[in-house]
């Protein structure tokens, strides 16, 4: 019976700092991120510029960014939809309670495992969708209005905490979507395209049955001896993706691999045989890969002469993007202007979303404005990302990730190259 009771108490205290933590994320303000007119901005190896047109002209209501001096100009509109169109994974409450825990919101804990989604299913898009693609609603997406998200939050939280107290858990699921799929696309490449992006989304559901989803990347991270509430760092992360992607049985999956670098080391041979390794009589067609590259930019903190280095890597066309973020906050960065990077944020909690049911809503999983972080500030500890899609583009990527060490000397504490393709001579 002792033992009973402190299993309720645990799970009474549990459900409250789930409760708690409810609130705490979903308190948003309603802040404008800042861009230069006089710097390009690039996102995952776009180039967009932001030059002078008309000085009547003021940015979009709602669009959450705001040029120096209040100009638009250049391509804005086309920075907005890239970026909107990338998928924006975060924290979730009220999902299916996670095996072996009383949770049912990973708010407090789950940001790195977010970033991995994010960055993985940028890698998912290249593969299916190509990096040209762009999602038709993005720009009617539109920023949430800070009051009434405050006052949604505390009727949450109280909601939330009262469910607690008397052991209910309701799911609420969504039962209608942004807009009617049937009938809105104009061709059968748009349609496909609708139906891949929903797709990949569903891949990452909040749901034990989700290939890709926060209960199985759990269930991975117990070999690396991570249990759900825990804290992962970028390098555990990469490795948890990688079990992910081999163990998926889906037959969309079976081209794509994952391949981890060792040591900051990117063995040419190992990734080859990884991508050749469905090459039978039958399929002469050789697999894409997305290459994680765990790295460590500095001691304590981050060194500032590694800043030319991620610009670099974040200008290249086959980068998806790097898990990293500040100290004890997980970010998804995606691009950069200048000095600062530009990210994006998964530390906002949203209500679970059923993906499972027919055209289930998009726009949570689309994030409406972009964040910039002072590149001193990152956190050290990162993981990078590249996609390949097949063996020759592997060869020309290597190229290019390369090339920077001939201009920079990018060198670790230890005298050694941050990280390296092994070419293996034939």
């Amino acid at each position: 019976m002792e033992a009973t009771g402190t299993d309720e108490v645990d799970k009474l205290k549990t459900k409250f700092i789930s409760a708690w933590n409810n609130m705490k994320y979903s308190w948003v303000l309603k802040t404008k991120t800042y861009f230069s007119r006089n710097s390009p901005v690039l996102l995952l190896g776009k180039c967009y510029h932001f030059k002078y047109e008309d000085e009547d002209k003021t940015l979009p209501a709602g669009s959450g960014c705001t040029i120096e001096d209040h100009v638009i100009a250049g391509n804005v509109e086309e920075f907005r939809k890239d970026f909107i169109s990338r998928i924006w994974l975060t924290y979730r409450e009220e999902f299916p309670q996670i095996e072996g825990s009383a949770l049912t919101t990973d708010c407090g804990w789950g940001c790195t495992l977010r970033t991995g989604q994010m960055l993985l299913a940028q890698g998912l898009i290249l593969h299916f969708l190509g990096r040209a693609w762009t999602w038709p609603d993005a720009l009617n997406i539109e920023n949430s209005d800070s009051e009434s998200w405050t006052s949604h939050t505390v009727k949450k939280f109280t909601a939330s905490f009262e469910a607690s107290l008397s052991g209910e858990r309701e799911l609420k699921t969504p039962k209608i979507s942004l807009k009617e799929t049937i009938g809105k696309y104009s061709d059968d490449h748009e349609m496909r395209n609708e139906i891949y992006h929903r797709k990949i989304i569903s891949w990452f559901g909040d749901s034990p049955l989700a290939l890709f989803g926060l209960h199985q990347l759990i269930e991975y991270g117990k070999k690396s001896g991570k249990k759900a509430g825990d804290w992962y760092g970028p390098a555990v992360v990469a490795h948890i993706l990688r079990k992910a992607v081999e163990e998926a049985r889906h037959p969309d999956l079976q081209g794509i691999t994952i391949y981890v670098a060792q040591d900051c080391t990117v063995y040419n041979c190992d990734v080859i045989d990884k991508q050749s390794a469905s090459m039978t009589s039958d399929n002469a067609d050789d697999k894409a890969v997305i290459i994680l590259v765990p790295v460590r930019l500095g001691g304590e903190r981050t060194n500032t002469d590694y800043l030319e280095f991620v610009k670099s890597i974040l200008s290249l066309e086959y980068c998806v993007g790097i898990i990293g973020g500040k100290p004890k906050q997980s970010y998804y960065f995606a691009g950069f202007q200048d000095d600062s990077l530009i990210y994006m944020d998964p530390h906002y909690c949203q209500s679970f979303v059923d993906v499972s049911i027919k055209d289930f809503p998009l726009e949570t999983f689309h994030c409406p404005s972009p964040k910039k972080m002072a590149f001193r500030k990152m956190d050290p500890s990162c993981t990078i990302g590249f996609y390949c899609r097949n063996v020759q583009d592997f060869e020309r990527a290597s190229e290019e990730i390369t090339k920077p060490y001939s201009q920079y000397s990018y060198k670790t504490d230890f005298g050694e190259s941050l990280f390296s393709v092994h070419i293996t001579p034939p």
